[in-house]
This record gives C-alpha cells, sequence and structure tokens, in this order.
C-alpha cells in the first residue's frame, strides 16, 4: 500500500516552488526548452520501468503502453521543442481608431505555481502530458497521480525526481486525504482529470480563490450505427474502441444506438471482430487489460444483470478479468443505462429514426465524445443538433490522436481543451498591453468631451 506523503512535507514543496517561481527562472525560454529537452532524456531513461508498471498495475501490455500512453507524451514534448519559442512570443493586436495612436500587444505569460491531478486509467499518459504544458508555458508543477495504480505512482515519482528538482516539479503521493489537503491549498490554476464528483469537491475548495481550472472529466459517451452504416467497418471500430484498455478510458463508446433495420446484421458482426481480435479469446491475452481494482470488478460485473447478454458475459475475480460483453434489453433507467461503466461491457438499444437518438442524447448529460456510423451527411446533421466534448464520424477513439484540435469536455464532462498549443495556453494568461506615445497627446479623451459628436461617430 503505497503511503501518504507526510503533510509538512507537502506544505514544504508549495513554499519552495512558489518561491521558485518568484525568482523568474521558470520564465526564460531557454530554460523551459532544457527542462522539456530533460523530460525527453528522462522519460526515455524510465520507459522501461513505467511500461513494466503498467502490466503490473493494469495488465497494459507495452504495444499499448506505448501507443495510449509514452508515445503520446514523447509527441507532445517533440511539439512544445519546436514552437515554444513561437508560442511564447509578445504578438502586436489591431488597433482601433478609437485607441490611436497607440500600439496593442498580447503578452503571453505563465500563471505560475499549478497542480496536476491525474487518473489511474492512463496514468503516466494523463499526468505528464499537462505537465508539458506547464513546462511550456513557463510554471511549476505538483503533480499527483493515482493511489489506485502503486506501481505506476512509484515509478513516476521516481522518474520526476530524478529529472527535475523539487522546487520546480514534485510528485505528492495519497488518498483522499492528501487530495483534501492539496484542494485547499492555493494555486494559479488545477489541471484535474477523473470524475465529475470529485471535480466538483474540488471546485467548491478552490471557489473561494477563484482558481481557474481545467476538469478532464467522463460521461456516457454514445455510440450510434445508423441503417447506412459500413457494418463491418463500423463492428470492428467500435470493439478496439471498447476493448481499448478494456473500456477504462474515458472516452471509451459508453452504449450502443443501432438502427433496428441492422440489428441483426451488427450483432454478428460484433461477434466476427471481437474474434479477429482476440483470436484466442481474452482472458489469457497479452493485449487486453484487466480491471484496475476488485471494487471496479464487481461494479462493472454489476452491469451484466441489466439486460440480456449477446455476446461474452464470462469474469474471473481473481485476475478482475471481464470478458467484452454485449447486452440487449437494457432500460434507459438502469444502471448500466444511467452510470459511466469504464469497463467492457457495452448496452445496445435500437432506433427507427435519428431524432429519437438526439432526445435521449440531448436529455441526459453532455458528453465527452460523440459517435456516428453511417453517412457523413447524415452525421453532421446529427452533430448539429447534439453536444459533445469531441465526435468521430466513422471512427471511435481517434480524435485525441490528433494534437492540431482541442481535446476536453463540455457541462458535466469537463471544462477548458489541451494538447500542443493547447497545453500551453492551459497554463497561460493571454496578458494585453497598450502602449501610447507621448509625443501626441489627442484631446478629444478628456473632459469636458467637447468633441463627443465626433468621438461618437468613430466608436
Amino acid at each position: 500500500m503505497m503511503e501518504n506523503t507526510d503533510k509538512e512535507a507537502i506544505l514544504e514543496i508549495i513554499r519552495r516552488q512558489k518561491e521558485f517561481y518568484r525568482s523568474g527562472a521558470t520564465r526564460d525560454i531557454k530554460f523551459r526548452k532544457s527542462m522539456l529537452r530533460k523530460m525527453q532524456e528522462g522519460l526515455k531513461k524510465w520507459e522501461k520501468p513505467l511500461t513494466d508498471a503498467l502490466w503490473q498495475d493494469l495488465h497494459k501490455c507495452y504495444e499499448e503502453a506505448y501507443m495510449t500512453e509514452i508515445g503520446l507524451v514523447y509527441g507532445e514534448i517533440a511539439d512544445a521543442l519546436k514552437h515554444v519559442g513561437r508560442w511564447a512570443r509578445r504578438r502586436r493586436a489591431c488597433t482601433p481608431l478609437t485607441v490611436q495612436p497607440s500600439s496593442s500587444f498580447i503578452v503571453r505569460e505563465p500563471l505560475g505555481n499549478t497542480l496536476i491531478v491525474a487518473p489511474w486509467n492512463y496514468p503516466v499518459q494523463l499526468l505528464l502530458s499537462p505537465l508539458v504544458g506547464a513546462i511550456s508555458a513557463g510554471c511549476t508543477a505538483v503533480l499527483k497521480p493515482s493511489p489506485y495504480v502503486p506501481a505506476v505512482s512509484a515509478a513516476l515519482r521516481g522518474f520526476v525526481e530524478d529529472t527535475f528538482p523539487k522546487k520546480y516539479v514534485a510528485v505528492v503521493q495519497g488518498n483522499r486525504e492528501v487530495n483534501a489537503l492539496l484542494f485547499e491549498a492555493r494555486w494559479d490554476l488545477v489541471f484535474y482529470t477523473g470524475s465529475p464528483a470529485t471535480a466538483k469537491v474540488l471546485a467548491a475548495a478552490q471557489s473561494k480563490y477563484l482558481t481557474p481550472m481545467v476538469l478532464e472529466l467522463g460521461g456516457k459517451s454514445p455510440c450510434i450505427v445508423d441503417k447506412d452504416a459500413d457494418i463491418e467497418i463500423a463492428a470492428r471500430r467500435i470493439v478496439w474502441g471498447k476493448c481499448l484498455n478494456s473500456g477504462q478510458t474515458c472516452i471509451a463508446p459508453d452504449y450502443l444506438f443501432v438502427h433496428q433495420k441492422v440489428k441483426s446484421a451488427f450483432v454478428e458482426a460484433f461477434k466476427r471482430e471481437l474474434d479477429a481480435l482476440y483470436p484466442d479469446g481474452t482472458r489469457e491475452s497479452n493485449c487486453y487489460v484487466h480491471m484496475v481494482r476488485d471494487a471496479a470488478f464487481q461494479r462493472v460485473t454489476g452491469y451484466l444483470k441489466d439486460g440480456t447478454v449477446l455476446a461474452g458475459g464470462r469474469s474471473d475475480a481473481a485476475t478482475r478479468w471481464i470478458e467484452p460483453t454485449l447486452l440487449d434489453g437494457v432500460k434507459p433507467d438502469s444502471p448500466v443505462m444511467t452510470e459511466e461503466i469504464f469497463g467492457p461491457v457495452f448496452p445496445m438499444m435500437t432506433f427507427s429514426a435519428r431524432s429519437e437518438v438526439v432526445d435521449f442524447v440531448t436529455s441526459r448529460e453532455k458528453p465527452l465524445a460523440f459517435y456516428y456510423f453511417g453517412k457523413k451527411a447524415d452525421a453532421w446533421d446529427i452533430i448539429s443538433r447534439t453536444t459533445s466534448g469531441g465526435a468521430c464520424i466513422n471512427d471511435t477513439i481517434m480524435h485525441v490522436a490528433n494534437s492540431h484540435v482541442p481535446f476536453g469536455g463540455v457541462g458535466n464532462s469537463g471544462m477548458g481543451s489541451y494538447h500542443s498549443e493547447r497545453s500551453f495556453l492551459a497554463f497561460s494568461h493571454e496578458r494585453s498591453v497598450i502602449a501610447t506615445p507621448t509625443r501626441i497627446d489627442l484631446k478629444f479623451r478628456y473632459m469636458p468631451y467637447k468633441l463627443f459628436a465626433l468621438v461618437k461617430k468613430m466608436l
């Protein structure tokens, strides 16, 4: 069991980071680039311990660990190293006639001392990707990994302590008591990935400071298979998206809406594609992740009673393995349709008109992701009538892999976004600066406003 970081040690880390930030050292672009290079080198050194720990805690194979965690962090670091000088550069802005002869500028400055809290499902990527943004922007960072993946959290601590001085970047470990302490401390930004319930606790604690936050949460992301969909492709990409990390993904397709005309064909295709992904089954597969802990196993297997099993349905408590399962006959108000599943159980409902899907989705909390399989024109129509953090047409998951588009939630699924330059901006403040010369001093702005009629025409 992981030990909590001592309260006095946490307070000392916070104090030293505030002092270091006030020194101005983190603002220097050369310093930021040197820290990004150190992070890159350190990640190479710690890649094996981190991927070994992911296997130990989550039964996540090296290939999936690299594809969904380590590789994405490498990409963020490389992107930041290439562009941080441009991102941080002072920008000129247009100056309207009413503000002439002044010049206008936007200065991107670091927010300051930040807290990054990561979950257990992608514990490396969701801690270190935001850290790239913090370093790029010129901030300090306290990192809080999840206690539910103790081997990964220990490896992350080793990596950070081997790479950065504590006065700049530090890891603190622990359970809800440590969270409570961190949530009550004063920060210049909090970047939190996790559940909406904990996010509300965090937001309430930070409200007294009016702290800006980036909240990457979750929700029930719908997946629609329309009558015109390519059924084989849809089934393959949906099975892959649900089986990735064994469904323990915030943007995993959570529930299915299948057009009643293609239901039977989709069910058969789902079974075929599952067999194709795992020819020897998922139980002994090195490419299939297990539930993170016993409580998660019990919660997810509990959903199996909420419908009729059409595929899968087996499980093993000793190894926390749950077979990918397709459920039919689920009720809209059942637990499997009202709680975020975060596991390989897939409830399915049918529809005959897209308006039914729109009514259902818009009557519930805004999801983090939205997936549609069918004609592009119909996809854009249904997207225009719904809301989600992100969306894919004829695919699942892949919008998170493109750093050129924002990743984030909306409403109950989160606020703010990140990746690439947006990560830099998440940890930055855009400061407006107006520079006015003294050689010219126009009188119309001063009382008693003798030229008001002229000013009124200019406004």
